[in-house]
């Protein structure tokens, strides 16, 4: 009992410390000023900006209790610890080997303290080089996100979707939503290289074929950003794949490209075209939004003498499937054997170990 004793007793101070470091305290007081200002009769006067405001608020609400929530488990159960006999030994071992999984998830959660890390996400990949293995290497890319997604209980919707040549696709963009979609899916962004025997190719040669996974947070109308007309120019076009007939019977999806930087989006999802032009300029407004961060955090990186990643040059994750089966991630030096599982969604050794890393880094 003493040593169940001492690994809940360590639960506590580890949850006690995280807390504290991600202000719980503070989030909590939030949640009262939200919840006060939503009670005055004008809050529904701008419906927009309080839909904002109730959203910001269930987030806090879904935090804070889950951090007190586990925080009153760990003491509840270090409390009939110090009282309970040997009867209760195996039933109090099964709860701290319980507690253990769910405070290291919380303890990477806590990791995620960037400012849009808790959004939502939108997740692009793009067929690299590789001719037609490349795009169906995107498409493998696609099922392996999906499974992972799916597994951890996010909400996917595909925005766009531009179909392969012969096979695969040459890029989609889908729509993530859950807790935490943006902060643990930063893992993924960069260049993802495939090695394995080609069954385009007849003599069944060794290719090697690139993907690239983009990422941006998805928080739609709170980014401010202005985009003059003049400098976007909007496509419409007969949207592809699924959605019935009502959307492959009408030019619905739009495209917009921004002119000063060369950024294009594409939506098709949606029903009508004005709802795919709203969707798609939200998206080109989270790329100039992120672009903007980014160039902002060098320029902040310079100024301190510390290295500038120069962008997509190098894949940050090798696959092999041939002569021998690998997944090495190139920053963490993780390593997993089981490839296919890899490609089957198990993420999280990935995911954690980067954590870890861009914590410690």
């Amino acid at each position: 009992m003493d040593q169940i004793i001492s690994q809940l007793s360590s639960f506590k101070s580890q949850i006690n410390e995280l807390m504290a470091r991600i202000d719980v305290a503070a989030k909590a007081r939030q949640i009262e000023e939200l919840e006060e200002e939503a009670s005055q009769n004008e809050f529904w006067n701008d419906p927009e900006a309080a839909q904002r405001k109730m959203q910001q608020l269930s987030k806090l609400k879904t935090l804070v209790d889950k951090w007190r929530a586990l925080d009153l488990r760990i003491a509840d159960a270090l409390e009939l610890a110090e009282l309970a006999d040997a009867g209760m030994q195996e039933e109090l071992a099964d709860e701290t080997d319980a507690l253990s999984e769910v405070v290291e998830a919380m303890s990477l959660q806590a990791m995620l303290s960037g400012d849009y890390d808790s959004e939502d996400a939108i997740f692009a990949i793009h067929a690299g080089a590789g001719g037609v293995d490349a795009q169906d290497w995107a498409e493998i890319l696609e099922r392996m996100y999906l499974r992972w997604m799916e597994q951890n209980g996010y909400k996917t919707e595909i925005l766009d979707r531009s179909g392969g040549d012969e096979a695969g696709l040459k890029s989609v963009t889908i729509s993530v939503k859950g807790e935490y979609a943006f902060g643990f899916l930063q893992s993924e962004e960069g260049v993802h290289r495939l090695v394995r025997l080609s069954p385009f190719d007849s003599a069944h040669r060794r290719h090697t074929s690139f993907a690239k996974v983009e990422l941006w947070p998805d928080i739609q109308s709170d980014i401010e950003i202005e985009v003059a007309d003049k400098d976007i120019r909007i496509d419409t076009y007969r949207a592809s794949g699924a959605g019935g007939q009502h959307v492959q019977k009408n030019d619905t999806a739009v495209r917009i490209t921004h002119l000063p930087t060369g950024v294009v989006v594409q939506c098709q999802n949606q029903r009508s075209q004005a709802q795919n032009r709203d969707r798609a300029m939200q998206i080109l407004k989270a790329r100039l939004f992120e672009m903007e961060r980014a160039r902002q955090e060098a320029e902040m990186a310079a100024l301190k003498g510390e290295n500038v990643d120069a962008g997509w040059g190098n894949q940050i994750r090798s696959y092999v499937l041939h002569p021998y089966q690998m997944v090495k991630d190139h920053r963490t030096a993780v390593e997993v054997g089981n490839a296919s599982g890899v490609l089957d969604g198990n993420l999280d050794a990935f995911i954690k170990a980067y954590l870890r890393h861009k914590i410690s880094g």
